[in-house]
């Protein structure tokens, strides 16, 4: 691996438009987002040739529009990012696994938000990705469009992470934890995006989830130093309450929270060509498991996997089709006509309850009820069984999953015991 001392002859990319940091905004012909790369220094430029036995990784620009709550056009965004799949290991990156918040821990905040009456805030970090210091030194071609002329041969070594690195997010996840923990948060044991401060103005936890920021306070004081201290450090945007967080509506009324996803359930049946198809009243037909091997292959798997990938994300507020989505991902690896079947029947169901959601009502946070189920050697291929549980804190419900255990079990006593086993760990 390269080390950062074994780059020389270095110049800065911002000599060629004689710019700093501070002038730099000021230049409304230039992109944003490259405006945005100059200001937090993310290359420099690097004399060639470069040091040997390195990778110089490939880069393209990336369109799309970005969209508002209600899906109506926002803007046109365009964001210069590094092809991963061009980098080696060992080379140019080690580590990559970065965490993100559990569903379960965001439904748990909230709930206790609105239980004790405290405000939520909602947090968006620009360019989150641009703030991440890499422990490798990296190098790419200079941006297509971009290119020095005087030098055009020179390639890039860089200050800062880029969207599309491997270990972009993990670097990102890294300085915001190593920043926030100063400010006097602490990293929760049981999920490591969950940061909670005890001080003299109160308690606050924070949620992240890449570069979307959910915060609470038990003080509108400590609302705003929290703000002022993230905004010392990263370019935020304060967003005000919690209305619209990873493609949640979320609606804050007398009754509480109410948190549903009918725009994106929309988007899944218009994108399976089922927007007009008549609704069904079960989410899943009561005849017994398919077998993995029931009719014949589908034309198109892709389709089935991204279907089936969507409804997972869908069971974020809809506890009523977790089941069904589960024996839907059973088949990915190698899905049939009967598989397809099954997801069409689901999308009928979410076809009539378009509008249904999650309610999170205030409630006393002094019990933790969970209940648990399974059923024995129900799976016709493997003979494994499949169990559910679901997780009540207070009045509201904060986790629900339907899962196949990994191994046989030769009497229905062990498959109740390891059910327990995995809601009791759910609750600790």
């Amino acid at each position: 691996m390269v080390t950062r001392r074994q780059a020389s002859k270095i110049i800065d990319p911002r000599e060629r438009l004689n710019l700093n940091t501070t002038t730099v905004a000021a230049l409304s012909p230039i992109p944003k987002s490259y405006i945005a790369l100059l200001a937090n220094n993310t290359w420099d430029l690097l004399r060639p040739p470069p040091p040997a036995n390195v990778n110089v990784v490939s880069n393209k620009c990336i369109f799309r529009q970005k969209l508002k709550s209600d899906s109506r056009l926002d803007r046109y965004k365009a964001r210069w990012v590094l092809r991963g799949f061009s980098q080696e290991h060992g080379i140019d990156f080690v580590e990559t696994f970065s965490p993100v918040v559990k569903q379960a821990t965001i439904r748990v905040i909230l709930s206790v938000a609105l239980s004790s009456n405290r405000k939520i805030g909602q947090l968006d970090v620009k360019n989150a990705f641009l703030h991440g210091h890499l422990d490798e030194l990296v190098f790419y071609h200079q941006p297509t469009g971009f290119v020095d002329s005087a030098r055009p041969d020179h390639v890039c070594p860089l200050n800062r992470a880029l969207y599309g690195l491997k270990q972009a997010s993990r670097a990102w996840y890294h300085h915001f934890a190593t920043f926030i923990t100063t400010f006097g948060f602490t990293c929760s044991k049981s999920d490591t995006s969950l940061f909670i401060m005890h001080g003299t103005f109160g308690m606050a936890y924070l949620l992240l989830y890449l570069n979307d920021i959910i915060l609470t306070t038990s003080s509108l004081t400590l609302h705003e130093r929290g703000i002022t201290a993230l905004s010392s450090e990263f370019a935020m945007t304060d967003l005000g309450g919690l209305h619209h967080f990873l493609g949640l509506v979320v609606r804050r009324d007398s009754q509480g929270m109410f948190l549903s996803q009918t725009q994106y359930a929309l988007k899944i049946l218009e994108r399976a060509g089922m927007s007009t198809y008549h609704p069904a009243s079960t989410p899943v037909d009561t005849s017994p498991k398919l077998a993995s091997t029931a009719g014949s292959p589908v034309a198109d798997p892709s389709s089935y996997l991204s279907l089936a990938g969507a409804l997972q994300y869908l069971t974020f507020t809809r506890p009523d089709i977790a089941y069904a989505v589960q024996q839907i991902c059973l088949h990915m690896h190698d899905p049939r006509d009967q598989h397809l079947t099954l997801i069409k029947h689901v999308l009928r169901y979410i076809k009539g309850t378009i509008h249904h959601g999650l309610q999170l009502a205030p409630s006393t946070m002094d019990r933790l009820v969970a209940y648990t189920d399974a059923e024995w050697a129900g799976c016709p291929d493997t003979r494994r069984s499949t169990f559910g549980y679901c997780v009540i804190l207070g009045d509201n419900l904060v986790s629900w999953p339907s899962k196949r255990q990994h191994t046989v079990s030769r009497s229905s006593a062990k498959v109740e015991y390891q059910a327990v086993t995995n809601v009791v760990a759910e609750a600790t």
